[in-house]
């Protein structure tokens, strides 16, 4: 009597989530590397199924559209295509889903609700507040090559004509204008310095973000070389722009771009990297691994076992075969050593071949491919305009020294000599004022841009306008 009484409520709770309606906004927290990001998901019905947004509030993004959404049984299943995002989720009681957050093929455990997570005060006291002593326009151009148009918006100082200009790139990963990231819009801090000294500032939103077209999946350095040209012709249309004297302000990855476009273009006059890399990316992953994990307390013997395993799997993608060799290989690199990989580099709530396949999903990703494989050197030394790059000592994610001295070397090879090299102490990898540099810090920092770095950059650019 008892089991069939049981067996009727488990029938009866089944019947009671299948077909439980999932439209509306639903509402979670995704931990990465101890750092908590929001997600939101907004599911409507339309004439086919479902559709729908996805909102990643405290990295400034909204209304990512959705490129399918299925729910049948008892799973629900969100696709994001051009930021290769999976969510699968089950339905539970009292307006819950739990489930898996996969993206670019690793994988995080996400639980929904209905109810919006209590919102964390965030003071950020060098936001710039309206009205601005400047203008400021929402500006749209296009890269006509591969059909996108980007969103953006220009700052110009509010008197004067034929202002010097900057095209602001940002770092990896999807970014908004303000390359806005946990409650900081650094780009917005910046971009508000330089506008109030006299210099025009055009920063946008990358592809597939905010107001801008195309699609982020499957896109490298090269085509964001691309949008960023598109920025330069832009510019060089306006009248209030002085053609002569536009230049390029590139973050992390924006720091491996700008060299790009500037290499390729005699329309860019001179160059700032901010934390931009001189080394090849997988040398790079590999010391960022390696700092960040010893800086977060690991022991050293399983820093060193992180960083064996981890060079392993990059050997094998450097040998550079076709896609199809390298899944393979990597497949069984990883089933191989499995058992021997530090639990740092393991994703929690997932079985072990789920991580294995999130692993080598992630490594193939193409960005991935072409950051690993790409050695800045090469492009810097075709670099002839003046060029300024900083670091922050305490960066754990572009380290200062090592690359600041391959990205001098290169451009002295290539016969540059307009060329400014600064590491600045105390600051990490947003330039912010910090203790550790560990990207857990992030958040918890007020500061958005130490000042100190805002004026060595404005001073430099001032001084090639000059």
């Amino acid at each position: 009597m008892k089991r069939t009484t049981l067996l009727l409520i488990t029938l009866l709770t089944a019947l009671s989530l299948y077909g439980q309606d999932i439209t509306g906004e639903w509402n979670g927290i995704l931990k990465v590397q101890g750092i908590q990001l929001r997600v939101v998901f907004h599911i409507d019905r339309t004439g086919e199924g479902y559709g729908g947004t996805m909102d990643s509030p405290d990295q400034g993004a909204f209304g990512i559209p959705v490129s399918s959404v299925s729910y049948e049984g008892l799973e629900l299943v969100i696709r994001i295509t051009q930021l290769g995002v999976e969510y699968n989720g089950t339905p539970g009681m009292n307006d819950t889903i739990t489930g898996t957050f996969t993206q670019f093929g690793q994988s995080f455990p996400l639980n929904l609700t209905r109810e919006e997570p209590e919102k964390e005060v965030l003071i950020r006291p060098q936001d710039p507040v309206e009205p601005f002593s400047y203008k400021s326009e929402e500006v749209r151009f296009e890269n006509k090559k591969e059909g996108v148009t980007l969103a953006g918006t220009l700052t110009m100082p509010d008197k004067g004509e034929r202002f010097p200009a900057v095209v602001l790139i940002s770092g990896s990963g999807p970014q908004n204008r303000d390359e806005e990231v946990f409650g900081h819009r650094p780009f917005l801090v910046l971009a508000d310095h330089l506008t109030k000294n006299g210099i025009a500032v055009l920063r946008f939103d990358d592809r597939g973000i905010g107001g801008s077209t195309g699609d982020l999946s499957g896109a490298t350095s090269a085509q964001f070389a691309g949008d960023v040209k598109a920025a330069v012709r832009y510019l060089q249309k306006r009248k209030e722009i002085n053609k002569r004297q536009i230049g390029l302000v590139g973050h992390s990855e924006g720091g491996i771009i700008a060299p790009m476009v500037a290499a390729d273009s005699r329309k860019v006059d001179f160059i700032v990297l901010l934390a931009g890399t001189g080394i090849r990316g997988d040398r790079l992953i590999l010391m960022q691994q390696e700092l960040i994990l010893r800086a977060g307390g690991m022991e050293e013997d399983a820093v060193k076992e992180a960083n064996t395993f981890t060079e392993g799997a990059y050997q094998i993608i450097m040998q550079n075969r076709s896609r199809d060799s390298l899944q393979s290989e990597l497949m069984a690199y990883f089933k191989q050593n499995a058992e021997n990989l530090p639990d740092a580099l393991k994703p929690g709530g997932i079985s072990e071949d789920a991580m294995i396949a999130s692993q080598v999903n992630e490594l193939l990703n193409p960005w991935m491919m072409f950051f690993l494989q790409h050695d800045p050197a090469p492009v810097l030394e075709k670099v002839s305009c003046p060029v300024l790059a900083i670091n922050g000592e305490k960066d754990l994610q572009v380290p200062a020294e090592v690359n600041l001295e391959a990205i001098e070397e290169a451009l002295h090879r290539g016969g540059n000599r307009k060329v400014t090299i600064k590491s600045l102490p105390g600051l990490n990898h947003l330039f912010q004022e910090c203790e550790t540099g560990l990207p857990g810090e992030y958040p918890e920092i007020e500061q958005t841009f130490s000042p100190v770095a805002l004026t060595e950059i404005t001073d430099w650019i001032s001084e090639q306008v000059r």
